[in-house]
């Protein structure tokens, strides 16, 4: 339970991105979209502190960086909010031949349009991928958006949640079976740092895991395969034949709305 005699300085919370601030692998059936996610968790821990608190969400999975700047900011803009959260750029990077370099470019431009408004800004690092295998010669390019991530977020005065920095985000039990995104653990973790990193009071404790079951080498390739074929090789078709997880989805709260009443 939040305390209502603290007063924040915020009232209106527009999140925008890619499938991480959507919710993906959270799933909710009651929540719009079927998903919560951290945005969802973090905008409820502030709409205790306010009944009026408003919180949008326009964020779509699978979207690249242009595109959240194309579709997302100035919907964001015109929604006039007092705080945002940006985290784009992860599908970019992600992908063979990506340029870091230019993802910060556009990432930029993102940020000084939102501090134009005054709106306090919070960007989030990608994870450090070290404990996923298939992921981890992405590492490299992963450390050199985080630093130009974090250059950028200096020059315009924006809030950095470090993914990069939580060690919970290690443990692959805090990971959706897509491996690419985060569980309801994982997106409780994100939730709490969001809240650290604003200085939010707040009462949110950390959650244990299940513990992990006994793990041979047979099993560990036995789920690799499963993995591949039900997430990589889909992935996979999907660029080839360029379309998108997100094409024909729409975001799930796009208008500001009070989370009064909700759990």
């Amino acid at each position: 339970m939040t305390d209502q005699t603290t007063l924040l300085p915020w009232s209106r919370f527009v999140a925008i991105g890619d499938s991480f601030t959507e919710g993906v692998g959270d799933p909710e059936p009651e929540s719009p979209g079927g998903l919560r996610g951290w945005a969802d968790r973090f905008a409820e821990v502030l709409s205790g502190f306010d009944d009026d608190f408003a919180y949008a969400n326009l964020a779509v999975r699978g979207k690249l960086i242009r595109q959240v700047t194309e579709e997302q900011l100035q919907v964001a803009i015109d929604l006039r909010p007092d705080l945002v959260s940006v985290c784009a750029g992860g599908n970019d990077v992600i992908r063979p031949g990506a340029d870091p370099d230019a993802v910060a470019v556009q990432l930029e431009y993102v940020l000084r349009k939102l501090r134009e408004t005054g709106a306090t800004v919070m960007v989030f690092t990608g994870v450090d991928v070290a404990f996923q295998p298939v992921f981890r010669s992405m590492r490299g390019k992963v450390a050199i958006y985080n630093e130009n991530l974090r250059k950028v977020a200096q020059r315009h005065d924006c809030i950095v949640v470090d993914q990069w920095a939580i060690e919970e985000l290690q443990d692959p039990r805090l990971w959706a079976d897509d491996r690419l995104h985060l569980n309801a653990l994982g997106h409780h973790t994100v939730a709490r740092a969001a809240l650290r990193a604003l200085n939010v009071p707040n009462d949110l404790q950390p959650l244990d895991p299940p513990p992990l079951p006994p793990q041979t080498w047979r099993r560990a390739r036995a789920e690799d395969v499963v993995w591949a074929k039900e997430h990589l090789v889909p992935w996979v078709i999907r660029r080839i034949k360029h379309v998108s997880s997100g094409d024909n989805v729409t975001a799930k709260r796009p208008e500001p709305r009070s989370l009064k009443g909700l759990d």
